[in-house]
């Protein structure tokens, strides 16, 4: 198992690019598993509007999309991209679809849920968000129930941002 989540990397969703951890030293991040078709995929737009707000404080957030809940991300790389950027003008890194549960997820989120457990670390659903602080420890996991603009995800963000 890895040290930190800066030992981890994920292909970019234009699958040129790797989206390195490491290059995030000293930033709070946020990686969140996504999905186009979700019942939860408005949160894309309190993601952005956080991002916007604290991303020159040191705020990086990572979207996941991911095909693992009810096949709610069934499009590629490309129409993924097209819809988050064209629906809700994301400009924050994504990466190409993962898988963020089981035997055969992502190594990153095999190591969230050795740091965190199950609860936290797991996600059971689309946009699951896992922090992640300015050493590379992972912090918390919040459920799809907290909404971006939830007043103790924002505090736990100002918090490790130090605001």
């Amino acid at each position: 198992m890895a040290n930190n989540a800066y030992d981890y990397k994920f292909t970019s969703i234009n699958e040129e690019d790797t989206i390195n951890l490491s290059e995030y030293k000293g930033k709070t991040i946020v990686i969140v598993n996504t999905a186009s078709l979700c019942g939860f995929t408005y949160q894309y737009e309190g993601l952005q509007s956080l991002y916007d707000k604290y991303k020159d404080k040191g705020l990086v957030i990572i979207g996941v999309p991911s095909n693992q809940f009810l096949q709610e991300e069934p499009g590629d790389e490309k129409q993924i991209k097209e819809f988050c950027e064209s629906t809700f003008g994301i400009t924050f890194p994504l990466t190409a679809k993962s898988k963020v549960k089981g035997s055969d997820a992502h190594p990153f989120y095999k190591w969230a849920k050795n740091e965190l457990g199950f609860i936290a670390g797991v996600p059971r659903w689309n946009f699951h968000k896992i922090i992640i602080d300015k050493n590379g420890n992972a912090v918390t996991g919040y459920t799809p129930l907290t909404k971006p603009s939830s007043k103790k995800f924002i505090n736990k963000i100002e918090d490790l941002l130090s605001l």
